[in-house]
């Protein structure tokens, strides 16, 4: 399937779902691409998994902001592979660096160069730590087995907007609570 075809089913994909992320956040490794930085030299010329790249040009196009999270131990090697892929432009913000922390810092630091809380994201990732670490922050986060690609994204989308749901309804029930507390206070 190429790009344009993706884009396109991508864009229709966003088009069931009512309520969207305002950033979508990718890892790199075995997520965008089916690497490992470490293992290759700035020399090489990377490649995409087959739905990477309308993906994030769907995204773009919908005006949803794009970031990478990722522990990499060669952000230069990572950095290098964005720009020769035409990519490095895309993304509002580029967190690249070795953690212990399972991604959480990336995501404080992503949170403080967009402003986008937690809850307004959607995070892909193969690494099952990574998924439950920033989970807990409150990002709805998706495991992918082999890169990111349609299905990801729908079941991604998905999972967004149900867990939107259920936190507009817990917003509600704590204002019927608060407004019931107040006014038995009252009598």
């Amino acid at each position: 399937m190429g790009d344009d075809r993706v884009k396109n089913e991508a864009m229709e994909i966003m088009g069931m779902f009512q309520v969207l992320p305002r950033l979508v956040v990718f890892d790199l490794d075995y997520t965008l691409w089916p690497f490992y930085c470490e293992c290759l030299s700035k020399r090489d010329m990377p490649s995409l998994y087959p739905h990477a790249k309308g993906i994030l040009y769907a995204l773009k196009d919908k005006g949803i902001d794009i970031a990478i999270a990722s522990r990499s131990p060669t952000s230069d090697i990572a950095n290098t592979f964005l720009e020769k892929l035409g990519l490095k432009s895309l993304f509002v913000a580029q967190e690249i660096f070795s953690s212990w922390t399972h991604k959480t810092d990336h995501f404080q630091k992503i949170k403080q160069r967009t402003g986008v809380p937690y809850t307004e994201m959607l995070f892909f990732d193969d690494e099952d730590r990574n998924i439950n670490a920033v989970s807990k922050m409150g990002v709805t986060s998706i495991l992918v087995d082999d890169g990111v690609n349609l299905e990801a994204f729908r079941q991604g989308l998905s999972k967004f907007s149900q867990n939107r749901s259920s936190l507009e309804r817990n917003k509600q029930r704590w204002r019927n609570f608060s407004q019931k507390s107040s006014s038995s206070q009252e009598l």
